[in-house]
């Protein structure tokens, strides 16, 4: 079964769609099968039980429970390596 996996930004528009693109080729090239969508943070603050992991590049308020990985670093490429590292262990639980 794959994991559910949805990339979150400020308006759901603009920096997840340049990690979405990141990301889909960071998967393709491990082999991994995950469910991705991409959306806005204020639209996954009644829905985050629904996923697996949450990858956003802006702030995610503490309300939220599931787990969360911080984009940023695949936008600015410093700290990228450790993201992916942290990406692949969360997928593989």
């Amino acid at each position: 079964m794959s994991k559910k996996v949805v990339v979150i930004c400020g308006t759901g528009v603009c920096t997840s769609t340049v990690v979405m693109g990141k990301l889909k080729a960071f998967l393709q090239e491990k082999g991994l099968n995950v469910n991705l969508t991409q959306s806005k943070v204020s639209d996954v603050m009644n829905r985050a039980a629904d996923y697996d992991l949450i990858i956003s590049t802006t702030a995610v308020p503490s309300s939220i429970s599931a787990k969360v990985l911080n984009a940023v670093p695949v936008l600015t490429g410093v700290g990228k390596e450790k993201f992916f590292e942290e990406l692949e262990a969360a997928l593989k639980e």
